[in-house]
């Protein structure tokens, strides 16, 4: 293996597949990315048995083919270092990488192309072509309501629910929800439901650029495919069944308010510094043309914030973990929330006053 390339052309894809590989690995060769190089094109793939990416790249001019793994943090690091006009000279020796750049000279380790893991092909069910910057908007509306870490596994991603005329994308914690759908034409018998894990979501919203194009989105039955030009994104999907959205969603609520995003998120952050710190709960009183927030902890501190908001139905007092409200208010991009409710013990139901089709649930806390 014998090629040239610039050390920008060669960073930016280096930099997303090596987002995709694990520092501590109990197999080594995982800590390594694939280089094949193909005629002129160079691929680089990372994987973590979960999440694999690969990222094409033209070289400069290539003289020898060849395929090879090398530490993926040490060539990422080695490239940053580098001036940003240089040209990587890379040749394959003795099973060792050599990298020339100007006066600088690096030697790297390798292992075999034949250890590194490959995602197994399967006959994909489904495809769907969505826009990039689309796309992305949708995960960036509801990828905070993601579980973290949560035994109930299915919660660790995020719900693909694939109409003939919809796509919806949910996710969920248990304590909140985060929903979006979009009206679009996909040739499919009936409706999918597919549940992507929570690193394939971030891996995948790192990748989508505002100003791209098209992303087709191919479903297996055990994996996910995004494809575009310079990259292929693989995931598997998780194995389990999503609980029942719709039973979450508030239904019948008679108390609406509309307020000022950006003025009731101000208000519940600075009410937030005072909110026990590990529950973080604050109390949200509701009366005519005016929110009340009331935050206190352990330590007898308090904290009251009046923001003047739309309100002319009862009076109202419901406990909210104040970080999840900060998590919707931070993420609605229109100028006012409308948020409706039914009684103390019910969620809430927050959602844009236009512009968005996104819905929240919060549900309330016992304080």
């Amino acid at each position: 293996m014998q090629f040239s390339i610039n050390r920008e052309a060669l960073l930016k894809p280096l930099q997303l597949v090596g987002g995709v590989v694990e520092r501590r690995q109990t197999l080594p060769v995982l800590s390594n990315v694939l280089m094949v190089l193909e005629g002129n094109e160079l691929a680089l793939t990372g994987t973590d048995l979960e999440v694999e990416l690969i990222g094409r790249v033209a070289g400069d001019s290539a003289k020898q083919a060849g395929a090879i793994t090398v530490p993926a943090r040490k060539l990422l690091d080695i490239c940053k270092s580098l001036a940003d006009s240089a040209v990587i000279d890379v040749t394959l020796k003795d099973n060792k990488l050599q990298l020339k750049s100007g006066r600088s000279r690096f030697t790297l380790t390798t292992l075999p192309a034949a250890e590194f893991p490959q995602v197994e092909e399967e006959p994909d069910t489904f495809s769907l072509a969505i826009g990039q910057s689309r796309l992305r908007e949708l995960l960036d509306a509801t990828s905070f309501a993601m579980a973290q870490q949560d035994v109930r596994y299915y919660l660790n991603g995020m719900l693909f629910e694939v109409a003939n005329d919809y796509l919806r994308v949910v996710a969920t914690d248990g304590h909140r929800l985060a929903m979006e759908t979009i009206a679009m034409s996909n040739s499919i018998a009936e409706t999918q439901q597919l549940i992507l894990p929570r690193k394939g979501i971030m891996e995948l919203a790192r990748l989508l650029q505002d100003d791209a194009g098209e992303i087709v989105l191919t479903f297996g039955q055990n994996h996910i495919r995004a494809k575009v030009p310079e990259f292929t994104f693989t995931s598997k999907l998780v194995d389990g069944k999503f609980p029942d959205y719709n039973r979450v969603l508030p239904k019948g609520g008679d108390r609406t308010m509309l307020g000022e995003c950006q003025e009731l998120r101000q208000a519940f952050s600075r009410a937030a510094i005072l909110s026990n710190e590990k529950y973080r709960g604050v109390r949200v009183i509701l009366n005519a043309g005016e929110l009340r927030i009331l935050a206190n902890n352990p330590e007898q501190e308090e904290a009251e914030e009046v923001v003047a908001v739309e309100y002319d139905s009862d009076s109202i007092e419901i406990g909210f973990n104040v970080s999840y409200l900060i998590d919707v208010l931070s993420t609605i991009s229109s100028k006012k929330v409308k948020m409706t409710l039914s009684d103390p013990n019910s969620s809430a139901l927050l959602e844009a006053e236009e512009g968005s089709d996104a819905l929240y649930v919060v549900m309330p806390m016992r304080l």
